[in-house]
């Protein structure tokens, strides 16, 4: 792709557009399928850079992936890890990162994770402190609570641990997904809030379609008895973070756009962006696949957005041609992701005229005298994503690297631009 990107002004917008499946799903389900007692079958997986890093870890840790005309084919080993040594390169992928930190926990060897220079500035003492108090000796090769990591394992011994929910609920997934392998019950209390509450759901829900079901009797306490997931075929949905670009898209035309396979039986808490644009003004329809959002923003809005964090982006974005002031708060985890996402919102929405202030825990965002300017993109998939919905209105928006979204979403701006 191009070096940079310049994003053509729309006056309405009006298309229906199929999404590529979710990179949440897909990962989970690679792990789940590893894990799995038997064959599992992948349908409308997710083909990106995140994704294609978790199958090369997969590999060389000696598992079986096929890719093939009617899905991607994964050998459960039964919990086992087949090799037990393994050095893995995760490169800027959070959640290979931490799954694969607990998935080489139950083998009987020793593993090395490590990733990007940006991946070695994201924490994950706590996920580290979590499999230790499991049994297990991990830990951050440089002592500052950062990849590489190293975990040498002797298979998951159980019992009671805590484990911070605060800065990302990848840690709390990492650990549900190998618990139903460890030698007895494990226990997992959450300490202080935990953040992005829909993707630990998420996980819950797929756990028990592949027939390894959680208690959760008290509010962040889950306990998880030793079972086998069972390998079966399973249909990834559309990606909802990638679908929010699509709908903010018409409703900052004052046009109509329609997804066609991201609707009201989502296990994504991302979906829940269409009723922020409904908030703002717009109109939305679901069904049970679908979502159509039309008509115009015409409000600011006030928003706690620690359900949906990846979606600030996106709301910021829109937020420039609503009347009146968005604030997003109680999102202070965005500093944690491919960058600091709240620091580079406010200063490339100010770069563009828009009158933004970065808060301790997220973004005020309006209006103001917009013009177009390059964007700097920070190698963050959703920073180059939300700032061509600016595009859409302003004039010379253009967006350096965007490449940048092979992360997630690699065709994103063939089919953007084609609307």
């Amino acid at each position: 792709m191009t070096r940079i990107v310049e994003i053509p002004n729309r006056e309405r917008i009006d298309a229906e557009v199929f999404i590529p499946g979710s990179k949440s799903i897909t990962n989970r389900a690679l792990v789940i399928g590893a894990l799995a007692d038997g064959a599992t079958r992948l349908t409308n997986w997710l083909r990106c850079e995140d994704t294609a890093v978790m199958i090369e870890c997969l590999e060389k840790l000696g598992f079986t992936v096929t890719p093939g005309e009617k899905g991607l084919e994964i050998a459960g080993r039964a919990g086992k890890i087949p090799l037990n040594r393994a050095e893995l390169r995760t490169a800027n992928s959070g959640t290979t990162m931490r799954f694969l930190t607990g998935l080489v926990s139950l083998g009987r060897g020793e593993y090395t994770m490590d990733g990007s220079p940006r991946m070695r500035q994201r924490p994950i003492g706590d996920l580290l402190e979590g499999l230790q108090s499991l049994g297990v000796e991990a830990f951050s090769r440089n002592g500052d609570g950062c990849p590489p990591v190293t975990v040498r394992a002797a298979g998951l011994k159980g019992g009671e641990c805590e484990l911070s929910g605060e800065i990302s609920s990848q840690f709390l997934t990492a650990l549900l997904l190998i618990a139903p392998y460890a030698e007895e019950a494990a226990t997992i209390k959450i300490r202080g809030e935990l953040v992005s509450r829909p993707y630990v759901d998420m996980t819950l829900r797929m756990m028990a379609d592949f027939g390894a079901g959680v208690e959760e009797k008290i509010n962040g306490v889950f306990t998880i008895s030793p079972r086998t997931y069972r390998g079966r075929e399973y249909a990834i949905e559309g990606d909802a973070s990638s679908a929010s670009y699509f709908l903010a898209a018409a409703a900052i035309t004052g046009g109509r756009m329609k997804i066609l396979n991201v609707g009201m039986k989502s296990i994504q808490g991302d979906a829940g962006f269409a009723r922020l644009l409904e908030r703002m003004g717009a109109k939305v329809q679901t069904g049970p696949d679908w979502t159509e959002v039309s008509g115009q923003l015409v409000r600011g809005i006030k928003t706690d957005l620690n359900d949906m964090p990846d979606m600030v982006p996106t709301l910021a974005a829109a937020a420039l041609f609503t009347p009146g002031r968005t604030v997003i708060n109680n999102v202070a985890n965005l500093r944690h992701k491919e960058c600091d996402r709240l620091s580079a919102m406010a200063t490339e929405l100010k770069k563009i005229g828009a009158r933004a202030e970065e808060l301790p825990d997220g973004l005020i965002v309006e209006g103001g005298d917009l013009h177009g300017a390059e964007i700097e993109t920070y190698n963050d998939h959703r920073i180059a994503m939300a700032f061509a919905l600016a595009g859409l209105r302003i004039p010379g928006i253009k967006i350096r690297d965007p490449g940048c979204v092979a992360k997630t979403f690699p065709d994103f701006f063939d089919a953007f631009l084609a609307l």
